[in-house]
């Protein structure tokens, strides 16, 4: 254990206090010597070990999160579902490419009571364990206190002394646990900042500043590798809001090392992120919210020498399953968040909590998914409006336009399987809008059979091809139906669409079912389409906030453009649903 440790917390705060007074001096006289050859020394030495975190950071380009395992709040690192972490696995994430490794770890339930706040022996060893496998792979290492943040250190604004006691015994007996591991060992102060009672923003401010001050202090001091070991420290809840940035960047600047870097998280614009309030499309709206994002951190940040880690980005709806944002609209939001962390030298760590890397097969649930994440890391891809075509079977099939959008790459052709299509018969090129042709959507299609007939890919000069399915479908039709707020379906006969999303509104045209403020539902929580089962599910957290005897008319959107309206009426704990 540290020598730091006391039972009274009495020599920790005097050696606060002392170390304040000798930075507060120092200060002063930096400023009658700022002319000497001493001034001069120090601030080189700054610069240099400034632009050594840089580099650093730089060189963790791409990281991946070793999600929901040793940061589960159960009794150990299985209780989440994940398996038990294995070297193996490790060799395959570095395989993919990754250069860190984030290793979120919750310590809370692994930690004895006041005053030692001792850490489980057993825990400790099998952290110190994975972080030495990812090590011996090559990885950069970052390791935290995650959950805890809103499970116990949330509880700060009604309990500091003691929220604060027990953060520091667990910094103190990591930083004394791993003070002579390699630099490659990135120490991160504490995961989404948070904290209850609704307190202003200030305060919140300078509990974090707090935290994230004793952090750094307790680190080092002890000495060993962590006198200059890379400390990450978050913006509260880890957001890329400018007052959030600014108030880092302020705990940052009193610091005064140059050994720091700063992290956010970002998961895109939220109804783009969950599919609600109409937001199905990586459009311009939440593409800007990308950009201003980066661009804040970069700006308040990066352009000052302090390096950035986004700690963590994906999809929010991600958390229901990888479906809640369609494919095409996905990719082109990795494709583009991808890039732009580049052009504003933002390192970037993928969150995964075993949904995408399989944590024993050791092969990606979406290989397209991830080549364009890997992409991403070095170059641009073309993508399209759309990543499907659709002909309705009930009418003459005609020619289809996309817009292309060429991201600074060149078209190069269209391909089918290993053909390559002819340009001028199966399809033509006028500036970004690519044709696809009748004859051809005709002859690749088939007998057209509702669903995809065809996939073809749109080839770039560089990047990863675009997918384009051939669809063919028409209007989906509903039937009547009766069930509970439990469980109640709409019988659908998808007739090869596929659902984008879903309005609910009264007969007095307000809106109905939960977040009120849109007609637009929320995919996958208040609807779910059931592809396989034929039918359209609506869940018990819609009708719990559906007026009883109101009926409301849903409309749902398809990808193709067709719109269907339904009616469901509510009566207790009982609904029925009719066909428009």
């Amino acid at each position: 254990m540290s020598g730091l440790r006391d039972r009274t917390g009495k020599t920790r705060r005097w050696a606060g206090l002392l170390t304040s007074g000798v930075v507060t001096l120092l200060a002063g006289l930096s400023v009658l010597a700022a002319g000497s050859p001493e001034a001069a020394a120090d601030a080189g030495h700054h610069k240099r070990a400034s632009s050594a975190a840089m580099s650093q950071v730089a060189a963790m380009q791409p990281g991946w999160n070793l999600g929901n395992s040793l940061d589960a709040t159960g009794s150990d690192e299985t209780s989440w579902g994940n398996p038990r972490i294995t070297e193996a696995l490790l060799d395959n994430v570095r395989a993919q490419g990754f250069r860190s490794i984030r290793i979120p770890v919750t310590w809370g339930q692994h930690q004895g009571p006041a005053p030692d706040h001792a850490l489980d022996a057993e825990y400790l060893d099998r952290v110190e364990e994975v972080v030495d496998w990812a090590l011996a792979d090559g990885f950069h290492v970052m390791i935290n206190i995650h959950h805890d943040s809103w499970q116990w250190i949330a509880d700060m604004p009604s309990d500091r002394a003691g929220v604060l006691a027990r953060y520091n015994a667990i910094w103190e007996q990591l930083a004394d646990t791993f003070r002579d591991h390699p630099s490659r060992l990135v120490f991160e102060s504490v995961n989404e900042p948070q904290f209850n009672g609704g307190l202003d923003d200030a305060r919140n401010a300078a509990l974090l500043d707090e935290l994230n001050t004793s952090f750094h202090r307790i680190v080092r001091q002890s000495g060993g590798g962590n006198t200059d070991r890379l400390l990450v420290l978050p913006t509260l809840h880890t957001s890329a809001d400018q007052a959030r940035v600014d108030e880092l960047a302020d705990t940052i600047d009193a610091l005064g090392d140059p050994r720091v870097a700063a992290t956010v998280h970002y998961y895109g614009y939220w109804p783009f992120s969950v599919n609600v309030a109409g937001g199905t499309r990586f459009d311009a709206t939440a593409q800007k919210d990308l950009t201003d994002a980066f661009d804040r951190v970069h700006d308040t940040f990066v352009a000052r020498g302090v390096p950035v880690i986004l700690g963590e980005y994906g999809l929010l709806g991600f958390d229901r399953h990888t479906g809640t944002v369609q494919q095409g609209e996905k990719l082109k939001f990795f494709e583009f968040l991808g890039y732009h962390a580049r052009t504003r030298n933002i390192t970037t760590m993928l969150w995964d909590n075993g949904q995408h890397f399989q944590r024993t097969g050791f092969r990606w649930n979406d290989p397209e998914l991830f080549a364009q994440i890997r992409s991403s890391w070095t170059t641009r891809s073309g993508t399209a409006s759309s990543d499907q075509v659709f002909s309705a079977r009930s009418e003459a099939v005609t020619g289809k336009t996309l817009t292309l959008n060429l991201n600074g790459t060149s078209f190069t052709g269209l391909r089918h399987g290993s053909t390559d299509l002819v340009r001028g018969r199966d399809y033509t090129v006028q500036g970004d809008r690519l044709t696809i042709t009748a004859a051809a959507i005709t002859r690749l299609s088939g007998s057209r059979a509702y669903g995809t007939n065809a996939v073809l890919h749109a080839r770039f000069s560089r990047g990863v091809p675009w997918r384009i399915d051939l669809i063919t479908h028409d209007t989906p039709v509903l039937r009547d139906a009766t069930g509970t707020t439990g469980s109640f379906a709409v019988p659908t006969d998808f007739r090869g669409d596929r659902l984008a999303t879903m309005e609910a509104k009264y007969a007095d045209g307000t809106n109905a079912g939960p977040h009120d403020w849109t007609s637009f539902k929320e995919f996958d929580r208040a609807f779910a389409p059931d592809y396989a089962g034929g039918s359209t599910l609506l869940t018990s957290d819609f009708f719990a906030e559906v007026r009883d005897g109101a009926r409301v008319t849903l409309t749902f959107h398809y990808w193709s453009g067709a719109k269907v309206t339904y009616h469901v009426t509510k009566s207790g704990t009982s609904v029925t649903g009719a066909a428009a």
